[in-house]
């Protein structure tokens, strides 16, 4: 069974509960990041935790704790844990409040580990399918609890057969998964949006893998053009690097991972065990 860090204290899984007054259970108001291990040692932790501080930033979430607290309390929390490879989800939720609406500056910190799930391995040899959406989102460069427009296209997607939905923006343009960003290839350029994303450590990682062996562009991208892509791909904390062989109703590359993609991902394999080694 896990054990959790839950305001304070660490308790089993089966026994970790907040108040029901809590802003997070009434308003859906709290912040949170999500760390993978390689090795069994966080990945870019630093990084996962100034996002983290970032995403409470922008909704006005007060944070009183400090990276190097943080820090501490995710390896205390992961250590007291037995699992190959874990995931470690970090929570600052908005903390009680007597009207039921107002932040009283007293949120709390939750570190949720887990064990690290497996996922299909037809989805790195054969590819995925993926659908597009028009939604509007706020604040799409935080990471915050609310994840109703993402459950909402994640469900549409399980109906199509897809794995992932891509927000479009009224214009048509990509943005980025529910979980996920994403990236096309054409010819040998690597292009990806930047604008009104959440910027994926994991994105982060291939940008700075991708350009030591290909061109990078950071740009728009429209539907149009994410359809006739040469390849594509999306990444994320829990999946890596996953090709995408159908976009709607529009195959991809011929229906089957590229090389481009595949060279990508075992860069990346690389490049996180140079990282993560002991």
């Amino acid at each position: 069974m896990s054990i959790y860090y839950i305001d304070g204290s660490f308790v089993p899984a089966e026994q970790a509960v907040i108040p029901v007054d809590d802003l997070a259970v009434l308003r859906g108001f709290g912040v949170f990041d999500l760390v993978r291990t390689y090795n069994g040692k966080p990945f870019f932790l630093k990084e996962h935790l100034e996002r983290l501080h970032h995403s409470a930033a922008e909704i006005g979430l007060h944070v009183p704790w400090a990276h190097k607290e943080l820090n501490g309390i995710v390896l205390d929390t992961l250590a007291k844990n037995n699992y190959p490879e874990s995931n470690i989800r970090i929570v600052v939720t908005g903390g009680s409040s007597p009207d039921f609406t107002t932040p009283q500056n007293k949120p709390r910190l939750l570190v949720l580990v887990s064990p690290l799930p497996k996922l299909p391995e037809t989805w790195y040899s054969e590819g995925v399918k993926l659908i597009t959406r028009v939604t509007d989102r706020f604040k799409p460069g935080v990471k915050s609890i609310n994840y109703i427009p993402a459950t909402v296209a994640l469900e549409e997607a399980r109906r199509k057969g897809a794995i992932e939905a891509l927000y479009l923006d009224r214009e048509g343009y990509v943005l980025e998964g529910t979980t996920s960003n994403i990236f096309i290839f054409k010819e040998k350029t690597l292009i990806t949006p930047g604008r009104d994303i959440l910027s994926g450590i994991t994105r982060k990682v291939v940008l700075d893998v991708a350009a030591a062996h290909f061109e990078v562009q950071i740009r728009d991208i429209s539907r149009q053009e994410l359809l006739g892509a040469d390849e594509v791909f999306i990444t994320g904390t829990n999946k890596g690097v996953v090709p995408v062989v159908q976009v709607d109703d529009a195959d991809i590359g011929g229906g089957c991972p590229g090389p481009l993609t595949l060279k990508l991902t075992a860069e990346l394999a690389r490049r996180t065990t140079l990282d993560n080694q002991t």
